[in-house]
């Protein structure tokens, strides 16, 4: 509403609850804030970023010892590590399936944080705007929670499996990270 009456607003959401319900909650790995949801409510989220009432996927990182989440659904912390697994997993489950454009995609994970937060030349694989770049694989690859860089491994989608990895991620022009190791 607030966004057709011209104001600042924007939103976002999460790899996780565009993918996991309420149902699917079964250790303190799903435990996260804002909680999962009915499937009603995901179906609405995923109509939210293809409408642009939502403009953003954002990975919301929260990495945290196996042995905090192993303190129950009461006291375990809030989150999941997201960094590893967002691209593969709405590549997969969103582009290979047709719910998204490789051009929607790009949008909510590049263009339009970049254009929200201000961020020139950002966002775009177009002359004259920085060349940050993710080349993904095709490759099958299983969510393994122990192959992490993160510290954290506390994740919903363990066994998971996923094209989409990013093999080679660019900054400015710059190699910063292959698949497996990052670049100094």
């Amino acid at each position: 509403k607030y966004k057709e009456l011209g104001a600042d607003v924007s939103g976002e959401v999460t790899a996780h609850h565009l993918l996991l319900t309420e149902d699917q909650v079964v250790n303190s790995n799903f435990k996260m804030n804002p909680p999962l949801r009915t499937e009603e409510d995901r179906q609405a989220l995923i109509q939210g970023l293809l409408d642009g009432t939502i403009d953003c996927i954002a990975n919301d990182h929260a990495p945290h010892t196996e042995d905090e989440k192993a303190r129950g659904m009461v006291k375990a912390p809030f989150g999941i590590v997201g960094i590893e697994t967002a691209i593969p997993l709405i590549y997969t489950n969103f582009v290979k399936t047709g719910v998204f454009s490789l051009e929607e995609f790009q949008r909510f994970i590049a263009e339009n944080p970049a254009k929200r937060f201000n961020l020139a030349n950002k966002g775009k694989l177009e002359v004259g705007y920085d060349a940050d770049i993710i080349v993904l694989s095709e490759d099958e690859v299983t969510i393994k929670k122990e192959e992490f860089l993160s510290k954290g491994k506390n994740t919903p989608f363990e066994g998971y499996v996923c094209k989409g990895f990013p093999e080679y991620t660019f900054v400015n022009g710059v190699c910063r990270f292959e698949r497996g190791k990052i670049n100094d």
